[in-house]
């Protein structure tokens, strides 16, 4: 494996962690503090450590990314049942809609916490501040 490959096999493991926490709802820097103050409104900043989130551009990408997976997830498995089993049309029409909702629903919270917890790691729109900080302290941390 070549440095830069391990270079970028070592910042993706250190990702995992704030994407993790960012999926939970929880704060991307310290994993306590809830990143949501409703259900989709981003907290101004971590009521736990004081982390500001207020920077984040999450804008349409977490909608987009929802639908991508739900429709990624449920067209399969609707044209899998629909050719199968063949159910009335009434129940069709009522079940793939609310199915469709339920899963967009519950996915968009997540998503939006985990690309604010991804705007957050890289250093994006404001949150550049942030990243500096954390380099000075792993810096500091290794000339010990």
């Amino acid at each position: 494996m070549t440095h830069a490959a391990a270079l970028t096999a070592n910042q993706a493991a250190k990702a995992t962690g704030p994407l993790m926490r960012g999926l939970r709802g929880r704060c991307p820097a310290c994993g306590e503090g809830r990143m949501f103050r409703k259900f989709l409104k981003v907290a101004d900043e971590c009521p736990h450590c004081g982390e500001e989130l207020h920077h984040h551009r999450a804008d349409d990408f977490p909608a987009y990314l929802d639908i991508v997976i739900v429709g990624h997830i449920l067209v399969p498995i609707l044209v899998a049942v629909e050719t199968e089993c063949a159910p009335p049309l009434w129940l069709s029409m009522t079940m793939w809609p609310a199915i469709a909702l339920v899963a967009t629903l519950a996915l968009l919270q997540p998503i939006k916490g985990a690309v604010v917890a991804l705007q957050w790691f890289i250093g994006m729109h404001g949150f550049e501040q942030s990243k500096g900080r954390r380099a000075l302290a792993t810096a500091a941390a290794a000339t010990g």
